[in-house]
């Protein structure tokens, strides 16, 4: 929401004229739509006739106060974000505006660089807030798993759309936990085999001894243990779709049998001389390279190319940041209806955690965190400080790495005395400094060197 392209409505709220001209030259500069109220009555009439993605409003104004405009705007428009400036900052105003609800708080004078940042911060916010109250995808992705609007995601689905109306073999590559299976279903599924069974087999999960008799059967008596004869996956699967996961883990020898099967469709059970034809699609699914394993001898070549024949390569998660809150909402609606409560409300903190966090294990590491939040709290709304310590620690401030070390400081203590209402004894435990300290630095924050 933060990129200027996508036209965010921002109403600048202050009673002297140059303040907003100042900054809606800025701010229309850098792409906004800008609209400007000189006070709250005015901003009032505004706000009721059209919708504003964000208020930025002074504090002290004839007439009507900023918080007055922070506690109209959360009453009535919470589809509208409030930014609050001052040219009189202190720790009570501060304190004053995030309860009231305000998402920044920005002290005059400030540069270009802070205003865009601090707009920046507040729309991105509101974007994550409006990504968790939409529908997690259109009904036909979300059928099979596919939760996300993000603009890898609907490549992914076209991809799907195009390989389902083709019987062409499919190999889909992902960092693991991305879901190679779900797309493997979605193809499936869309497919005019639709009706035919979809048959996954891990083929890391099976061993090498085994494999080939779990793919192709066997017949009583053809090794020890074979009490019976038994088909494999591959018959099973006969007008339908065989997932083949972690295919690059096959040995060698199996290789040449999943070529034979690609080549003549037939298969030929262990302990039978007769061959059998089977109907059956065959989608391959691998976390590795397969090209790299191919010049390093350990994938069959030409079985690379007949699988890879349509390529969908899925995206990690870390590259679908707004999706997570999508998923992480569908995810947190279904394991509290299998517990029997109402879904838990995410905070805002715990939503930029979320979105900052980088999901090396992607969209399965996500849902194992929902699922632990929401079976182990009772609490309706979750905040970052019940997430894992590496999502915690990822949910740091928002500005830029060239803010000074003074900067950084007034920002986290203001950020500590918001947290706990304004209590100093507590600011100062939490700051691991003694109150005669805090007040020292509650000075130096209240009258900032100006420049």
């Amino acid at each position: 929401m933060g990129s200027p392209s996508q036209q965010a409505t921002l109403l600048v709220v202050d009673d002297s004229a140059d303040t907003r001209e100042m900054i809606q030259r800025k701010l229309t500069g850098a792409g906004y739509r800008v609209l400007c109220a000189p006070g709250v009555a005015a901003a009032s009439e505004l706000l009721d006739g059209q919708p504003v993605d964000l208020v930025i409003t002074d504090l002290k104004m004839p007439g009507g106060s900023g918080l007055d405009l922070v506690r109209h705007v959360r009453e009535n428009l919470p589809d509208t974000e409030i930014m609050m400036i001052t040219g009189y900052p202190s720790v009570d105003s501060a304190v004053a505006a995030v309860k009231g609800g305000a998402e920044e708080y920005l002290a005059k004078p400030f540069t270009d660089a802070e205003l865009l940042g601090a707009v920046g911060s507040a729309l991105d916010k509101l974007a994550a807030r409006r990504l968790t109250r939409q529908p997690p995808s259109l009904p036909d992705l979300a059928q099979f798993g596919l939760i996300g609007a993000s603009p890898a995601l609907q490549r992914i689905v076209e991809a799907v759309g195009k390989a389902a109306a083709t019987l062409a073999t499919v190999l889909i590559s992902g960092e693991s936990g991305t879901g190679k299976e779900l797309v493997a279903r979605a193809i499936h599924y869309r497919s005019r085999r639709a009706a035919a069974p979809f048959v996954p087999v891990n083929c890391g999960a099976i061993p090498e001894e085994l494999l080939e008799s779990e793919l192709f059967g066997h017949t009583r008596g053809s090794f020890t243990g074979a009490a019976e004869t038994r088909t494999g996956f591959f018959q099973t699967a006969h007008g339908g779709t065989i997932f083949l996961d972690e295919v690059a883990e096959t040995s060698l020898p199996m290789q040449v049998k999943l070529l034979r099967v690609l080549q003549d469709k037939q298969v030929a059970m262990i302990g039978s001389r007769r061959t059998e034809e089977v109907d059956v699609r065959i989608v391959a699914a691998t976390n590795k390279n397969l090209y790299e394993l191919v010049h390093k001898g350990s994938f069959r070549e030409d079985l690379y190319y007949r699988l890879n024949v349509i390529h969908i390569e899925l995206p990690p998660l870390r590259e679908r940041h707004d999706d997570v809150l999508l998923l992480a909402r569908h995810f947190a609606a279904a394991y509290a209806a299998d517990a029997g409560k109402p879904p838990p409300r995410l905070s805002d903190a715990a939503l930029a955690a979320l979105r900052r966090y980088d999901w090396p294990g992607n969209v399965r590491e996500l849902q194992n965190v929902i699922q632990r939040l929401v079976v182990m709290s009772d609490a309706e709304i979750l905040d970052v400080t019940e997430l894992p310590a590496a999502m915690r620690f990822s949910a740091g401030g928002t500005g830029g790495a060239d803010r000074t070390l003074a900067e950084v400081e007034r920002e986290h203590i203001r950020s500590v005395l918001a947290s706990v209402a304004g209590n100093k004894t507590r600011a100062a435990a939490i700051l691991g400094i003694d109150r005669k300290t805090l007040r020292q630095k509650l000075r130096e924050t209240e009258d900032p060197p100006r420049t």
